[in-house]
């Protein structure tokens, strides 16, 4: 059997699938964006919160609840490889793919359930 040390070294090492998903609204078409270190268990909490009332998206959670969850669907817009060779800061590189993405789609009001960047002196 395995000691602790060695199961959370094999879990460190271990590799999921990264990069930058969506939800729809198959009814009116809105979508959200948002990033992941592991792509297959962020829908199931996102599934999980939405189904409990508790997602901290209120726009999301109001039309989930009002169209039901038949009606959403779950995809992966782009994957981030990673790269055994060299240390990289995936958070941060996640981070602003999910910046890039939603600056492009532009998932806000009608369109989408994200929230609208705040511009800061420097973004001008």
């Amino acid at each position: 059997m395995k000691t602790r040390k060695e199961l959370k070294e094999e879990y460190k090492q271990k590799k999921y699938k990264m990069g930058i998903f969506q939800i729809k609204n198959t009814i009116n078409g809105k979508i959200f964006i948002g990033s992941s270190m592991d792509l297959n268990a962020i829908w199931n909490r996102h599934k999980m919160e939405l189904k409990l009332g508790s997602h901290r998206n209120k726009a999301l959670q109001n039309e989930w609840k009002k169209y039901g969850e038949e009606n959403f669907t779950y995809g992966i817009i782009t994957e981030l490889k990673q790269d055994d060779k060299k240390e990289t800061n995936y958070k941060k590189e996640l981070k602003e793919l999910e910046e890039l993405y939603i600056k492009e789609l532009e998932p806000f009001g009608e369109k989408g359930y994200n929230k609208k960047p705040i511009r800061t002196e420097k973004d001008k």
